[in-house]
C-alpha cells in the first residue's frame, strides 16, 4: 500500500524556546531559578523533581556500580554518579537546542539505536532511562533491550510522561505511557518489584498549563506581530496571575495528593527478575 509523502513541518515546543524573541527571557529564567533554586520546584517541575528523585537513587547505588544511562543526550546526571562506572549512551540524532542546557550532547562512549545497545547481556547493574521511550519508535523493544543488558537482581530506573507538548521533533512517537503499559511490558521483558509513581496531581499539571498560557500570550511567541499586539494587552493583565500567582498556588495545593490521574508523567523502578535469569 503506497503511503503519503508528509512534510508538514509540526511547530515543538523548543522552535518557540529556541527563537530570538525568547532568548533573553530564557536567560533572564535560569539566572533567576540558579539564583533562587527553590523556584524550580514550581517553574521547572518535571525537571526539578525528575532531579530529585535520581539524586535520591544515586546515593542508594553501591560504589563502583556498572550504570548506564541509555538516551543520556547532554548527560545532565552525569556527576550523580561519579562514585560508579558511569557510561552515557545516545543515539546522537538531536539538534543541540533541542537538548537539556541547549548546550549539545555529552562525552558519549556509546553511540547506537536504542534497541540494540552494544554491551554484553547482563552486564550492567543500573540502566537509567529518563524522558527517552517517547522517542522511540518501538519502546516495547527498547525495555526489553534494557532487560537484556541488566544483570539479574539489576536496577531500572525509568520516567517518561504521560503527557506533553510536541518537543525533540520528528523524533516524538508518543503522547505518554500509563502504568497499564508499565505493569504489562515491564514484565514481559523480565522485571520485577515495579513501583510506578506519579510525579504530581492535577493542580501541578493545571499550574504548568498556566506558565504556558502566559507564554503564548506574551511578546514572546511564535504569533505574528500583530496578533502580538493585539494579545499585549490581555498578556499584560493576565500574567501576574498565569505566571505567578497560578503555578504557585497549584504547587502548594498540589501537597494534597488529589487528582494523580492528571499527572504529568511517572517515575518507575523495576528489578531485573532473577528466577527469569537462572
Amino acid at each position: 500500500m503506497p503511503t503519503a509523502n508528509v512534510t508538514t513541518n509540526w511547530e515543538a515546543t523548543e522552535t518557540l524556546l529556541s527563537g530570538q524573541r525568547y532568548k533573553p527571557l530564557y536567560r533572564w529564567k535560569e539566572a533567576l531559578l540558579r539564583r533562587f533554586s527553590w523556584l524550580s520546584a514550581v517553574f521547572a517541575y518535571n525537571k526539578f523533581h525528575r532531579e530529585k528523585w535520581i539524586e535520591a537513587k544515586a546515593r542508594e547505588i553501591p560504589t563502583g556500580s556498572r550504570v548506564i544511562d541509555v538516551g543520556a543526550g547532554s548527560c545532565p546526571y552525569k556527576r550523580l554518579f561519579g562514585h560508579c562506572e558511569y557510561v552515557a549512551h545516545d543515539i546522537g540524532k538531536l539538534e543541540d537546542h533541542q537538548l537539556q542546557g541547549r548546550s549539545g550532547y555529552g562525552d558519549l562512549q556509546l553511540v547506537s539505536d536504542i534497541n540494540e545497545i552494544p554491551v554484553e547481556s547482563g552486564s550492567l547493574d543500573v540502566v537509567l532511562c529518563t524522558e527517552v521511550i517517547e522517542h522511540v519508535a518501538e519502546p516495547i523493544k527498547a525495555v526489553a533491550e534494557m532487560g537484556r543488558i541488566l544483570r539479574p537482581g539489576g536496577r531500572l530506573l525509568l520516567s517518561a510522561p504521560l503527557r506533553s507538548a510536541l518537543h525533540q521533533m520528528p523524533y516524538h512517537y508518543y503522547a505518554g505511557y500509563t502504568p497499564s503499559w508499565y505493569e504489562k511490558f515491564l514484565a514481559e521483558a523480565g522485571f520485577t518489584a515495579i513501583r510506578i509513581t506519579p510525579i504530581c496531581g492535577v493542580f501541578q499539571a493545571y499550574g504548568e498549563a498556566s506558565l504556558y498560557l502566559a507564554l503564548y500570550l506574551s511578546p514572546f511567541s511564535s504569533a505574528s506581530k500583530w496578533v502580538r499586539a493585539a494579545l499585549f494587552p490581555i498578556w499584560l493583565l493576565s500574567v501576574p496571575w498565569l505566571g505567578f500567582l497560578c503555578p504557585v498556588l497549584c504547587s502548594a495545593l498540589d501537597h494534597l495528593g488529589i487528582g494523580k490521574e492528571f499527572t504529568l508523567g511517572y517515575q518507575v523502578e523495576a528489578l531485573k527478575s532473577v528466577t527469569l535469569s537462572q
